[in-house]
């Protein structure tokens, strides 16, 4: 979901920006809030300074309220304004964003951190002023033309199972290659984004696949779950629609303790708690 045009470029004729939008805090009750005050509420880093030997993950994702998180292979339009600017804000408080090689195909990823007032405040919250960006391929598919390769100002780190590199581009590129039987050691990965790169909190946009190896693995520490006033129904192809895991079942499930709900324009905006500790998760 990554953004194409110029964030700093001033509205169409002449028009005065608008105004941001404004969230009702229903869990906590309190005052309605902006966007940097939910994320400063969160104190994302002081999760971070209590990981030991991974990173603090949480896995961000949009879905309409009957459970797809793509329409027409892509996530932007289930979001609304609100949306957009959480989306950003999450963006803007931690060390490092992961997502899937086939999310940053479809979505189209680009600079990670495109407005310069949001690299700004991330200096000022002690931050480096772009997160990693951490492409996760496990046979390294990642087509010529993804913006985010190209970008200068990008440090992607690709993790990987492949013993093959990418062709030099715009973006410093790194990587992390941690195998395990023919697939991707996601403890291993992680482990080595946190030792090899400071990486203390990483926020996740999936794709499903990746969401799943992830909570499977017992690597998920919160979910941010952005809950679209939309139904779709089923996918125009007839495939299976895509929802926010997608892999094999949870047996037993994977419990969640809601810890935050907001609300803009009928968009609910909603955080959980992973409750079970990562060795009952993997057991």
């Amino acid at each position: 979901m990554g953004a194409s045009a110029d964030p700093e470029s001033p509205p169409a004729g002449g028009q005065p920006p608008a105004e941001p939008p404004m969230f009702r805090r229903l869990l906590p009750a309190g005052d309605p809030a902006t966007v940097e005050e939910i994320v400063e509420d969160l104190r994302i880093g002081d999760r971070g300074a209590g990981a030991s030997g991974r990173p603090y993950v949480m896995l961000n994702m949009v879905s309409t309220v009957d459970g797809r998180v793509t329409i027409a292979g892509r996530s932007g339009s289930l979001g609304n304004r609100a949306d957009r600017a959480l989306f950003h804000g999450l963006r803007g408080a931690v060390d490092a964003v992961m997502a899937g090689a086939g999310t940053v195909r479809a979505e189209r990823y680009g600079r990670i951190i495109p407005e310069r007032s949001q690299r700004e405040l991330r200096i000022r919250r002690g931050l480096a002023s772009e997160p990693i960006a951490c492409v996760v391929s496990g046979r390294l598919s990642l087509p010529e033309g993804i913006p985010l390769l190209a970008e200068p100002a990008a440090h992607v780190v690709i993790v990987t199972a492949s013993r093959e590199s990418l062709a030099a581009s715009g973006a410093r590129i790194e990587y992390v290659r941690a195998e395990r039987e023919g697939t991707i050691d996601l403890p291993a990965a992680l482990g080595e984004l946190h030792d090899r790169f400071g990486v203390r909190t990483l926020l996740c946009e999936g794709g499903p696949h990746l969401n799943s190896e992830l909570l499977a693995a017992g690597l998920v520490d919160e979910l941010f779950l952005s809950l679209s006033a939309k139904v779709a129904g089923e996918a125009a192809d007839g495939r299976a629609p895509l929802r926010v895991v997608a892999g094999a079942e949870f047996d037993p499930p994977i419990e969640l303790e809601l810890l935050g709900a907001r609300e803009s324009d009928s968009q609910l905006f909603l955080s959980y708690g992973v409750r079970a500790s990562a060795a009952e998760r993997v057991s």
